[in-house]
């Protein structure tokens, strides 16, 4: 009997003990998060390619006028390790049906200090329960949002970078040394090089980040000025008998991508699928 009793106050305490730790760590994101997003201040600017050499694309045309209410946005990319306690805690499955497969076949992308690699619906899912536990409004940054911020409200930077132009090594990760056909090369840690001046990292050349829009290359051509939330329909391509893949866009480039990483670059991405370059940030309405 004694025994027994032992054993059930034991199981007990173990029990408490985890509960008491994953709500710490629940509450330890949350305070992070919370603490990270950094106040955009909205207005107009000039959307898009200007010419120059700013951006490979088409669908990057033409520059036109977009005005933008004020927001917050995160000042890093979320991390695995966040995103892997937030499915733990919610029982949230990946929307990308081979992720277990992924995950086995390169553990060291998913370490938990990188950029989270995700679905477009899974970088959704994670900034509104951000939302949810914070009660506010969280969501993926919209196309326009992304750029003004990466831009510092809007400024003529080509790269979002501390100067504004990309010096490889030094301001943004090295092609050359991650390797751009090696598959083991990953993005870094958030925060590895310094910020834009509006204090954000990591927002030319390391992950390629999910925005809300869907992909259509001729949006620009009849986007709203005020507050653009993407076309009503997404780009789609069928990718056989019983798949149809819908484009969402990606902003930022990727380590690897010197052209894809300026400000104005626009990367169709198919939302349902996850890359290794793939990363995610937040923004806040309230």
């Amino acid at each position: 009997m004694n025994t027994a009793f032992k054993a059930i106050t034991l199981l007990a305490t173990t029990l408490v003990t985890a509960c008491t730790s994953t709500e710490d760590k629940v509450n330890d994101l949350l305070e992070r998060h919370m603490n990270a997003f950094v106040f955009v201040e909205g207005g107009s600017f000039m959307m898009g390619n200007p010419g120059q050499g700013w951006a490979l694309g088409a669908d990057s045309y033409p520059a036109h006028k977009v005005t933008l209410d004020s927001f917050s946005i995160q000042k890093y990319e979320v991390t695995q390790g966040d995103m892997d306690l937030f499915m733990a805690v919610t029982g949230y499955v990946s929307s990308y049906e081979n992720y277990d497969k992924k995950r086995s076949k390169y553990p060291d992308r998913f370490d938990d200090a990188l950029p989270a690699a995700v679905t477009w619906g899974d970088a959704r899912a994670f900034c509104q329960w951000l939302g949810n536990l914070s009660n506010s409004t969280i969501d993926l940054p919209t196309e326009a949002q992304w750029e003004y911020a990466a831009r510092s409200r809007g400024q003529m930077y080509r790269f979002a970078t501390d100067t504004g132009e990309a010096v490889e090594g030094v301001n943004m990760a090295k092609a050359a040394q991650k390797g751009i056909f090696d598959r083991n090369a990953f993005p870094l840690p958030p925060g590895s090089f310094p910020p834009n001046p509006l204090g954000l990292y990591d927002m030319s050349g390391n992950a390629a980040e999910w925005v809300l829009d869907n992909y259509q290359p001729d949006y620009y051509q009849y986007s709203p000025e005020h507050n653009p939330q993407g076309p009503e329909t997404a780009k789609t391509s069928r990718h056989d008998e019983n798949t149809i893949y819908h484009f969402k866009i990606t902003r930022g480039g990727r380590f690897y991508d010197f052209w894809g990483n300026t400000t104005v670059s626009r990367l169709e991405s198919v939302a349902t699928l996850i890359g290794l370059d793939d990363g995610f940030r937040c923004i806040m309405l309230d």
